[in-house]
């Protein structure tokens, strides 16, 4: 995740507020656009989008994979 680009606050913001879509493999995806100014690997960006694909477990939700896009 930190590698990617992304924070905690980012993907629980995704989870609870993001766009939510069906999967493979009993999966759920969600998606959330963050309007935030900023330098990625020195390229600016005004924009990074989170993808993410989990699984819920009981209460809680398992994050298998976070995908992180700037543009």
């Amino acid at each position: 995740m930190a590698e990617r680009g992304a924070t905690a606050a980012e993907v629980g913001a995704t989870i609870q507020q993001g766009e939510g879509f069906p999967a493979k493999f009993d999966r759920n995806g969600f998606r959330r656009n963050f309007a935030v100014k900023g330098t990625w690997q020195g390229r600016p960006y005004q924009n990074k989008q989170i993808e993410l694909f989990a699984v819920k477990e009981g209460d809680d939700w398992v994050v298998l994979t976070v995908i992180v896009k700037y543009f």
